[in-house]
């Protein structure tokens, strides 16, 4: 048995995005947001359902999937595939702007439910060691929570390093799947949430259709592309600060009157480079 990479933008979408296997997206949210048992997630309705042919928009930075329960409150999953300037500040737009457009301008407030954002991360965030960490509007000094319905809710992949053996809640066992799954054959033995081994299931590739499979190699060669440009900036970026740097250090020893053959040897300008600072 051979499983997708379920980071892929065609692979994130068919799994957590499927109007007709909603079971995985229920058990997924219930794990993440832990809401007491009277409270848990019976059903939702997924805003962009997963369609063939319309996911492949080359957008592999952040892959979305929006969804409500049958109580009205609002689920935003985020994958996020690289680190980018203003993080915060887009999440925080994000999350206020689907709580704000729940109502028209002079409707009743009362109306308003609760918007829980869940971002899915391939970088790290914080300084916690914790992979899972969730985030509220608390009073800093004894935690109240006064101002409420606002969620944010992160999974650093790279922080989690369990093992199968470790594995003991129900987010342990869906970040092991999100992270491992493209690298087992088998489901695993202590799979029994039926939504998580529903997820297994969809994310076999003998289940996936041919044209499937074509958007799926599709998708990873955009992103293998975009991580490409992006090692590549960082890169030239290096160089450019480290050519920075050297004029900086031959200035000032030019300036100190060292010979140019030295300043030439410890910082690997040219002759004319120097000449011209």
């Amino acid at each position: 048995m051979t499983f997708v990479d379920i980071t892929n933008d065609i692979a994130f979408r068919k799994i957590f995005g499927n109007e007709s296997k909603k079971k995985s997206l229920i058990s997924f949210l219930n794990a993440v947001i832990n809401l007491p048992e009277e409270e848990r997630i019976i059903d939702v309705t997924i805003a962009n359902p997963f369609q063939l042919g319309i996911l492949n928009d080359g957008k592999s930075t952040i892959i979305d999937v929006k969804a409500q329960d049958e109580k009205g409150n609002i689920f935003l999953v985020e994958m996020q595939v690289s680190a980018y300037h203003f993080f915060h500040k887009r999440i925080l737009y994000y999350t206020s702007q689907s709580y704000v457009t729940q109502i028209s301008k002079g409707a009743d407030y009362k109306y308003l439910k609760p918007v829980y954002f869940i971002g899915i991360l391939e970088f790290e965030i914080g300084v916690s060691k914790q992979y899972f960490s969730r985030h509220k509007v608390l009073d800093v000094k004894t935690n109240e929570q006064v101002i409420k319905d606002v969620e944010f809710n992160f999974i650093e992949l790279p922080k989690f390093t369990k093992t199968i053996d470790q594995l003991e809640t129900n987010i342990d066992q869906w970040t092991y799947f999100i992270k491992n799954a493209e690298n087992l054959t088998v489901i695993p033995e202590n799979v029994i949430d039926p939504g998580l081994k529903e997820a297994y299931e969809q994310a076999s590739k003998q289940n996936w259709t041919k044209a499937e499979l074509e958007e799926y190699e599709r998708a990873s060669m955009k992103e293998g592309d975009e991580r490409g440009k992006l090692e590549l900036a960082e890169k030239r970026g290096e160089i450019r600060g480290e050519i920075r740097r050297n004029m900086e250090i031959a200035s000032a020893l030019k300036k100190s009157g060292v010979a140019i053959d030295i300043i030439i040897s410890s910082t690997g300008l040219s002759r004319a480079e120097i000449e011209n600072l």
